[in-house]
């Protein structure tokens, strides 16, 4: 398939943090500078990745050598490896939550880390679950390890995370590692609703359903994470539950995208095949808009997706998906749910330099194209 002639990011309406309700928020049509996303996750990495070799390191040597290889720390064979740990998207939220609110960003670096150690147990799931077998341009751990060393690791990571809370001296750990747990108990909540979603008909999922399964998949670790920044800042319970909303609709943001992009988005760039979520059969949020809409391009998309999927049927089933309105709706929710992140963070963070951490961070997540 070639590339598609459109980027798949949020409509550019400006540059800028949206004006009118959120000028309270943003100012006046201040632009967002991507290079601020970028240097506070690079610092994030600087500060939290030593706490995760840690933790790591504390593992028994045949979870320590999948959880190093899942990492990027390390090959397959033991051997070091300079890899790519991820971009540390939710430990950055956590630790720019909390300066947003006045606390010290490292006295939140256990929590980050925490949040970052829940991330990767659930990819490690995930590419179980979904038969991925690239993550990070690289194999995934269960095509190298094996399903249930990968599974294990996954596990190994859950409890480290928790652990890491209830070795934490700060006030605030107990409430964040009881609400991490409740989130973890969410994302498997959500994973389930995915995986039953896969055998019910193309016609017999709402975008209602798909978008609550979305909210508990992704945005429910992002409000997470940037609830437990507020929680080590010292927070109240408004201010708290404010920064989880908008963790939350940030993270609709990101999965609407994200599922643009595994439809549309560069195998080069993204380092997994194209179109596999369509080979699948998964109902992703752009899939399940399109079979919503009633158009003919609707009705050859859910015949292409009654029978599995059949050699040199990937061009047609994107075409479809296009066609029926699947790529421009989920691109115009990603705009709409940005505008209610922000929202949701004036509440908590009125003042536009406080909050500019955040927003860029968001705004990163969302404007990207790998």
């Amino acid at each position: 398939m070639t590339e598609p002639k459109h980027s798949p990011t949020l409509p550019r309406r400006s540059a800028t943090v949206p004006s009118g309700r959120h000028a309270a928020l943003s100012g006046p049509e201040q632009p967002l500078d991507g290079h601020e996303a970028v240097a506070i996750l690079e610092r994030t990495r600087a500060s939290v990745d030593p706490e995760l070799r840690r933790a790591v390191d504390s593992l028994p040597a045949p979870m320590r050598r999948i959880a190093l290889y899942h990492f990027g720390w390390q090959h397959a064979d033991g051997t070091p490896a300079a890899g790519n740990a991820g971009k540390a998207i939710r430990p950055a939220l956590v630790l720019t939550a909390a300066q947003a609110l006045g606390g010290r960003r490292s006295s939140a670096v256990q929590a980050a880390a925490a949040v970052e150690l829940v991330h990767n147990f659930t990819l490690l799931h995930d590419d179980v679950m979904d038969r991925d077998t690239t993550r990070r341009h690289r194999p995934t751990a269960w095509t190298v390890f094996g399903d249930a060393d990968a599974i294990l690791a996954g596990d190994a990571l859950q409890a480290l995370a928790q652990r890491l809370l209830a070795e934490d001296p700060h006030p605030a750990s107990g409430a964040a590692a009881a609400r991490l747990a409740a989130c973890v108990i969410e994302l498997c909540a959500g994973q389930h609703a995915d995986t039953a979603m896969e055998r019910r008909g193309p016609h017999e999922v709402t975008l209602e359903e798909v978008l609550v399964m979305a909210e508990a998949k992704t945005g429910a670790l992002l409000g997470c994470a940037c609830a437990l920044g507020a929680l080590y800042a010292g927070a109240d319970e408004t201010d708290v539950e404010a920064l989880d909303a908008f963790g939350r609709q940030a993270g609709l943001a990101f999965q609407l995208i994200d599922d643009v992009i595994g439809i549309w988005g560069d195998p080069s760039r993204t380092g997994k095949p194209a179109g596999a979520d369509l080979m699948a059969r998964k109902k992703s949020l752009p899939v399940v808009a399109a079979l919503a809409s009633g158009t003919p391009a609707a009705a050859e998309l859910a015949r292409l997706y009654q029978g599995p999927y059949e050699k040199g049927e990937l061009e047609r089933t994107v075409l479809a998906v296009e066609q029926a309105g699947g790529r421009d709706w989920a691109q115009v929710q990603a705009a709409d749910r940005m505008a209610r992140a922000m929202q949701e963070l004036s509440r908590a963070v009125p003042d536009p330099e406080a909050a500019g951490g955040l927003l860029a961070l968001a705004e990163f997540v969302t404007r990207r194209s790998t």
